[in-house]
This record gives structure tokens, sequence and C-alpha cells, in this order.
């Protein structure tokens, strides 16, 4: 049976929820770790949700975390060969009203922006990045400056996230979280709903509240 949620605002995370980005990801970071002498299969996993200074203090916390991190944020945006829409993504951002939806990510902001258009996909009014906050996910300070500049109560939103730090971070914020993807069983982060990509999402109507209907 479909679930229908009703929200004041919608908060997005970026990578693997509006853009599949994993490949490009992937690619710089297996770089990266065989450069440094480091699993380059782990690397990667590691990655998800965090920012890349949260990265490397995890990753390899004996080299310069915010010299690293500005190397590997200065490569990042030439990477696009390989990035491409989350299905169903462009179709309910064109949907939904401006104003009343942003994106939160671990990325820089010059980082998420560039996928955005290499993905073809409309760009927010607010973007919260890495750039904008002190903690990064799983703190809830990117959704909560991302509702507060939506105008709405965090509690009052709906987060869409693909990562265990992401979910956290929402559900820190109040927000209802759904999580996206396709990782099964004890894999997935646990979100009060699961879906596998945007094509399970519709706009169903704009009023005072914001309607969506999940498919189940």
């Amino acid at each position: 049976m479909p679930s229908t949620l009703r929200c004041a605002g919608i908060l997005f995370d970026c990578d693997g929820v509006l853009v599949d980005s994993q490949p490009v990801i992937d690619r710089v970071l297996r770089e990266w770790a065989a450069a440094h002498g480091l699993d380059a299969r782990r690397v990667p996993e590691l990655s998800r949700g965090r920012r890349d200074v949260e990265l490397v203090r995890l990753a390899a916390p004996w080299l310069g975390a915010d010299a690293e991190a500005r190397r590997l944020e200065e490569r990042e945006p030439a990477e696009v060969d390989g990035l491409a829409e989350v299905p169903g993504a462009r179709r309910l951002l064109c949907a939904l009203p401006a104003g009343r939806w942003a994106v939160v990510t671990s990325g820089g902001g010059a980082l998420v922006r560039t996928r955005l258009r290499a993905a073809a996909l409309p760009e927010p009014r607010v973007v919260i990045s890495a750039d904008d906050v002190r903690e990064g996910k799983p703190h809830p300070e990117g959704c909560l400056a991302a509702a507060r500049a939506l105008g709405v109560d965090p509690a009052d939103c709906v987060v869409f996230e693909d990562s265990p730090a992401g979910v956290a971070a929402g559900k820190a914020a109040g927000a209802r979280v759904v999580g996206v993807g396709t990782a099964p069983g004890r894999s997935r982060p646990p979100a009060g709903l699961w879906i596998g990509d945007l094509r399970d999402v519709a706009f169903v109507g704009d009023g005072r509240d914001i309607v969506l209907e999940i498919a189940g």
C-alpha cells in the first residue's frame, strides 16, 4: 500500500539520492587510497555520508586532514564522466514547488552544483554543503540549517538519504527520513520508510503542505 507524507519542506542528500555519482567517487578515492598505501576497497565505503576531511581523519589519521581534503575537493569537480541522475530525480524535482526543497550534502558547494548540472538536474535555492557547517553528518547541523533557510520547522521536513550517517542526521534533526537505495536487509540504514529510488515518490499536491505519495 502506498504511504502519504505531508510536509512543509524536503531535504535531499545529493550523491546516491539525486545524482548517481558512486562510480566517480569510487574512482577518485581508490586512486587516492592507492597513493597512500590504503585499502582501495575500504576507503570508498568509509566515505559514505562523510565530508572529505572526516574521511581522511578516519582512514589515514597520520596525514594532514585539511590538506588532503583540499586536494580531494580540488580534483572532484573535474570528474564528471559517468555522472547521471538517480532514476526519478529530475521528474520529482521539476514537479516540486520552488523554494520548498533543499540539498544537504557532505560535499563542497561547488562540487554539488557541478554534479547537479552534469546530471541535468535543477538547482535548489538552498544548498547546505560541507562549506557551510562545522559538524558533518551524522550531526544534524546541516539539516537544521537547511530547514531554517527554507523557513520551516525541521520536524515538518522529510529527508531523503542513502547513508547511515545521513539517516542519523535527519533523525537527530527531528525530521522524518526516507531511505533511498537498494541495499538489502541489515545493511539498510534504519529509516522510517525505504524506497529503491525516486521513481517510487510522486508529488501529488501542494497547498499549505507538500503531499508526497510513496510507493509501498
